[in-house]
């Protein structure tokens, strides 16, 4: 099974698809997401969003925003 990703900003949908893992720019520090995560909620920081898939990487750049985990799909609020 595979993550679903959703990133978000106001404005526009930058990604959604499916992932078998995602790194993140956490507030605390880098950390990546897998299949099956317990849920988690939180802060992110300027930096890339990497997405690692069927297809290959697919690199997001953001401003900020959060991120939720829960059942294996993966929702961004970004700016």
């Amino acid at each position: 099974m595979a993550l679903h990703v959703d990133i978000l900003t106001p404005e526009k949908s930058l990604f959604k698809g499916e992932a078998t893992a995602v790194q993140f720019p956490g507030t605390e520090g880098l950390f990546q997401i897998l299949t099956d995560h317990a849920p988690i909620m939180a802060s992110l920081t300027q930096g890339t969003i990497v997405i690692e898939g069927a297809s290959g990487r697919t690199t997001v750049e953001i401003q900020g925003g959060v991120v939720e985990v829960s059942q294996n799909l993966v929702s961004v609020l970004a700016r």
